[in-house]
């Protein structure tokens, strides 16, 4: 036994000596920028203000906008609650940083990070982009907390945080467009777990001005820090995939500027022992080259899809859909009436996770199709409400549910650029009705208007915060490069 332990130790220990030994050869060539990890380092240390276009700044403050309201409505779920009371029994020395929607309460940066990031995702209300993964959850609170750890004479102004936002998104989507893996709806592990942490400590470095080996080592460390299954979906789990990216990236930055090492070829795909690619079959890295005029951040090419109900985004496609038939249903007979339809048949991509024909919680039914589609059909509207366990288990709903079949046409892929939804309704008397729709409202290619943004955002903000509160944090997010002290933002949001 002892024997066989140390032969592995010596395997492992070759092993580490071979990546250690790739890694100095590609370093001693001259040119570190042939390593895509030093090509990140790069960007992170060396991006400024003036390569945010203006593009990139509306679309990201649309995004620090959404993500505070949907936070500070997710700041009254159980889920939510769970998290705090978990924080506050922990001994915080350094309370600094703001809870949202909790007046004077005050956390350690790294738990008001991993806190607040519970509440962004709590209710699935949070933004998607594409490959698939809800990208500002991991990222603005981390940035929140930080921006209030730092002394008086160090505090950020407003457009250091918003650049750092913008680095953070995207070493995300950079991820994951190394993996065509990563486009699809994800079948083994939550996105945000993985290159939501690598995001948050990419933010966390600039924000904190890291130098270039600290950044790459950052990205390291947070490597080691993240993953989350897909089994934890739909449960009271998944909304801390998002609150751990965002406080272990913010905690592997903290680390690197002590001087913490890792992998200096955490992101390469060479050495022997897998990096990040050890989270996708397929993984081809490129390295990234500061903004010119020949690159452009992602966020420039393409915008972020926002929800306007609090469920899985696949659920959106199908709600329109459902919403689509209820309406020439209403027509066809002058109203809606359950009790005329024989079957549903819903046509959507496969994704079993998100195929539950009945679901007993919120969390299952934020992720069923079947629920969405019926919630639709049967109250005209999917919101907040619909996800409360007395809608949920309503008999009139139960009774539409037992009515549903699923087919997954071969030209419907689970993947959120090129899924479509389709409700039919066989009616008692052999007639059929069908509600299709390609591309849902708050869809990258069909974004929400600035005045459904802002109406979305007041409506979950006002949940927890007086008007007065709410106008202020729209004029702030609005003109956040004006900002001198960018820790008010976070002041603001209790």
């Amino acid at each position: 036994m002892v024997f066989s332990t140390l032969q592995q130790s010596q395997k492992v220990f070759s092993a580490s000596r071979q990546v250690h030994k790739a890694a100095v050869q590609v370093l001693e060539r001259g040119n570190v920028e042939e390593t895509v990890t030093n090509s990140f380092a790069s960007f992170i240390h060396e991006v400024l203000p003036e390569h945010l276009s203006d593009t990139v700044r509306l679309r990201s403050k649309r995004m620090i906008l959404d993500s505070i309201g949907v936070g500070l409505l997710g700041s009254s779920t159980h889920v939510f609650d769970i998290a705090l009371k978990y924080c506050q029994n922990m001994y915080s020395p350094n309370a600094v940083s703001s809870v949202f929607g909790r007046t004077g309460l005050r956390l350690s940066p790294t738990l008001a990070a991993f806190t607040n990031g519970v509440a962004v995702h709590s209710m699935d209300f949070d933004d998607t982009w594409h490959p698939a993964t809800h990208p500002s959850g991991a990222v603005l609170p981390a940035l929140l907390a930080a921006s209030q750890m730092l002394p008086v004479g160090s505090k950020p102004n407003g457009l250091d945080l918003l650049l750092a936002f913008n680095v953070g998104i995207e070493v995300q989507g950079r991820l994951m467009h190394f993996s065509r893996e990563a486009h699809d709806i994800p079948k083994r592990f939550h996105p945000p777990s993985v290159v939501g942490t690598l995001g948050s400590a990419a933010a966390i470095a600039k924000l904190l001005s890291l130098n270039k080996n600290q950044c790459a080592n950052a990205l390291a460390v947070a490597a080691s820090l993240a993953g989350a299954p897909m089994a934890n979906a739909a449960t009271l789990a998944k909304p801390l995939h998002i609150g751990n990216a965002a406080r272990f990236g913010f905690e592997a930055a903290l680390l690197a500027a002590q001087d913490m090492e890792a992998n200096p070829l955490i992101l390469d795909d060479v050495g022997g022992c897998s990096g990040v690619s050890a989270f996708y079959g397929d993984y081809h890295p490129m390295p990234l080259p500061l903004p010119g005029r020949d690159q452009e951040f992602l966020l420039e090419k393409q915008d972020i899809a926002f929800k306007r109900f609090p469920a899985h985004l696949g659920m959106h496609w199908v709600v329109d859909a459902a919403l689509s038939a209820r309406n020439l249903s209403i027509l066809y007979a002058g109203s809606f009436s359950p009790a005329a339809i024989q079957a549903i048949i819903l046509r959507i991509p496969e994704s079993k996770y998100i195929n539950r024909a009945f679901p007993e919680s919120e969390h299952q039914a934020r992720h069923s199709f079947q629920f969405n589609a019926c919630a639709a059909l049967l109250d005209g509207q999917v919101d907040v409400s619909s996800f409360s366990l007395e809608n949920i288990v309503r008999p009139d709903l139960t009774k539409l549910l037992a009515k549903v079949a699923v087919e997954h046409p071969e030209d419907n892929p689970a993947n959120f650029d090129k899924m479509y939804g389709e409700v039919v309704l066989h009616l008692e008397n052999g007639d059929i009705l069908t509600g299709r729709c390609d591309t849902f409202y708050g869809h990258w290619r069909k974004p929400l208007s600035k005045e459904s943004l802002l109406q979305k955002f007041r409506a979950n903000a006002s949940h927890v915060l007086p008007e007065s509160k709410v106008n202020a944090i729209i004029t702030m997010v609005e003109n956040i490069e004006t900002l001198a002290d960018g820790s008010r933002l976070a002041s603001a949001l209790q």
